[in-house]
């Protein structure tokens, strides 16, 4: 199947690689059908192009390219609705980057302001994603020296 991007142009995608999240993304809760592709020349940015209009797209990266880890449990109706089985293995953990604003320290670094407290959790197997939203994130940074090591930890 042909599609439209704004930014990525006409793309062919294989209808085997559509991700659906089936209740939206929060904002975005009529758009279901998305495509992951991979950003030309960096190791970390993702596009998560929506099907259903060439305007919605998503730069999304791996929390652990931040060094962020996250460590949660599904709800029974988020277990279905992905159709995870029990060891978890095919999920995967993305995060939405933000760009900065105009003003800021460096407005062409993208930024992950606001969204580590709503990652994406995507079943591979399945290509079913949802936005699993966080209460509370329990943060753990871990700073090198030269000659120790530093552990940080904040709840």
């Amino acid at each position: 199947m042909e599609i439209k991007s704004k930014l990525l142009g006409e793309q062919v995608v294989d209808p085997e690689t559509i991700i659906t999240f089936p209740h939206g993304i929060p904002g975005f809760d009529g758009y279901t059908r998305f495509k992951l592709f991979h950003q030309e020349g960096s190791d970390i940015v993702f596009w998560l192009q929506s099907l259903d209009s060439d305007e919605i797209l998503f730069s999304v990266a791996h929390p652990a390219q931040f060094n962020i880890n996250y460590n949660f449990t599904l709800t029974d109706e988020e277990e279905a609705t992905l159709e995870a089985e029990d060891s978890g293995d095919d999920l995967i953990i993305m995060i939405i980057l933000h760009k900065n604003e105009e003003g800021d320290d460096d407005a062409s670094q993208p930024t992950i302001k606001g969204s580590i407290k709503s990652p994406l959790v995507i079943n591979s197997k399945t290509r079913i994603g949802i936005q699993k939203i966080l209460a509370q994130v329990e943060q753990s940074i871990t700073l090198t020296e030269t000659s120790n090591e530093i552990d940080v930890s904040e709840a």
